[in-house]
């Protein structure tokens, strides 16, 4: 317009602009795709709470949720899926997971190639989800890009609440540094886990201010800290107890003011009590809680996620040191759950698979493995409606707004297709491959082994 002449590579970038111009113009003004519509019939429904199946039901999904549910027949334009009075259950959820570092050996975790452990971790989400784990609050890892191509539709996986990385101390669990490492310049270079997202290592309040935002701008439903020792790092005895009560308060505060919580690692009394102390909301594991920690975090209404870790199958990726420390982990067990059914702990149930293919696809066993200390319907309501309470702690982060975890109407279709009653056998869940007819999250079908 005043006759300047553009450079061809101001001019080649100004044609590119104005070509995704045209394409996202049209894009805005292209009509909308029709409802997508799937009619369960003849099903009889585990709806995430209830001790009892429903009578036979027909369940109609609609864009993305649970439209309605009936005992009368419903008509609608759509594909019809005969339950053969089948059992239709919510979508499993793992409230502790860690889904960038399932498939990867620890080497290839902190020095592998960060494409290829992307791809990895892209191929488990995809067997998490025919697990028929529709739903992981993911705690520790550099998840958000995996996120965001599950959300997309890149992926097939799971829903997955990202708490970014891990927060720990100089030494703590999750810092994975070698001795040759130190002495650390503050203000220098990170290490290579920090930089690629999958812990960061704060020792002050301040330091830990700045994590727990970093970690929230990226898109953390919420915030994990490592409160005491942990199995799978080199230097950090369970018994210790890292974080100050002032750091902790200060992930909490960073926390709070973007309408979310705190999750904290923690096994032993002190580490629980200082959590507790501090304002955090969920304590993760607490095999090695006495029980006066127990006691407290029942009357505080703090949540309990923790494992039923029977073995030490979990470290067998790890040296002797850190299979003895899963020796102490595995002999708390059974207390930590006779500790959370006495004092009626608001408990979540999580695997926090580390390192293995072969314990992840053992994922449905760990949870029938609840059944040594709850009946098959508590199990299944635990790992449905009470982790997707758990999940709602996030408030205004919760990446999926809405109902998880249950049957209801209005509720998302995170749905599962049993061939065969769980409540009688809750070992079912072992085989998804087999007994798993149907998979559905968000109303879409990933499996369907009936149209065949």
């Amino acid at each position: 317009m005043l006759g300047l002449r553009m450079p061809a590579r101001v001019s080649g970038i100004a044609t590119l602009l104005a070509a995704v111009a045209m394409v996202l113009g049209s894009a805005s003004s292209a009509p909308a795709q029709q409802d997508s519509v799937v009619l369960f019939r003849n099903v009889r429904i585990f709806d995430g709470k209830s001790a009892a199946l429903s009578v036979a039901s027909n369940v109609l999904v609609r864009n993305r949720k649970i439209e309605k549910i009936s005992t009368a027949d419903i008509a609608a334009a759509g594909q019809v899926i005969d339950g053969g009075g089948r059992v239709l259950m919510p979508g499993l959820i793992d409230a502790h997971w860690h889904a960038m570092l399932v498939r990867p050996t620890p080497m290839a975790a902190l020095a592998g190639d960060i494409g290829y452990n992307n791809l990895l971790a892209a191929s488990e989400a995809t067997a998490t989800l025919m697990r028929g784990f529709t739903t992981v609050r993911d705690m520790g890892g550099p998840s958000f890009g995996l996120k965001q191509a599950i959300d997309e539709d890149l992926v097939a996986g799971p829903r997955i609440y990202p708490s970014g990385a891990i927060i720990t101390v100089t030494s703590g669990h999750g810092d994975f540094r070698q001795l040759s490492d130190l002495p650390r310049t503050i203000g220098g270079m990170l290490s290579r886990m920090e930089r690629i997202g999958g812990s960061m290592v704060a020792d002050s309040p301040d330091e830990v201010r700045v994590r727990a935002r970093e970690q929230l701008m990226q898109g953390a439903s919420q915030v994990k800290l490592t409160a005491g020792g942990g199995v799978a790092s080199p230097f950090s005895p369970l018994d210790v107890s890292t974080f100050t009560e002032p750091e902790l308060r200060a992930a909490v505060e960073a926390a709070d003011n973007w309408g979310t919580y705190v999750a904290t690692h923690a096994y032993t009394s002190v580490a629980i009590q200082r959590s507790v102390a501090a304002g955090v909301r969920c304590i993760e594991h607490g095999h090695l809680m006495d029980e006066a920690s127990a006691k407290l975090i029942a009357e505080k209404g703090i949540w309990l996620s923790t494992q039923p870790f029977l073995d030490i199958s979990g470290a067998a990726a790890l040296g002797p040191a850190e299979q003895d420390k899963m020796r102490q982990v595995v002999a708390g067990t059974d207390r930590v759950y006779a500790l959370a059914k006495k004092y009626g702990i608001k408990t979540a149930f999580g695997t926090d698979v580390l390192f293995s293919q072969a314990l992840a696809d053992r994922q449905g066993a760990m949870l029938a493995a609840l059944t040594r200390w709850y009946t098959s319907a508590e199990a299944l309501a635990m790992a449905t409606s009470a982790n997707a309470e758990l999940l709602s702690l996030s408030g205004p982060r919760n990446p999926y707004p809405g109902k998880l975890g249950v049957v209801e109407e209005g509720a998302f279709a995170d749905l599962l297709l049993v061939d065969g009653n769980p409540l009688d056998n809750i070992k079912l869940i072992e085989d998804p491959a087999k007994n798993f007819v149907v998979i559905m999250k968000g109303g879409k079908v990933y499996k369907n082994i009936l149209a065949r």
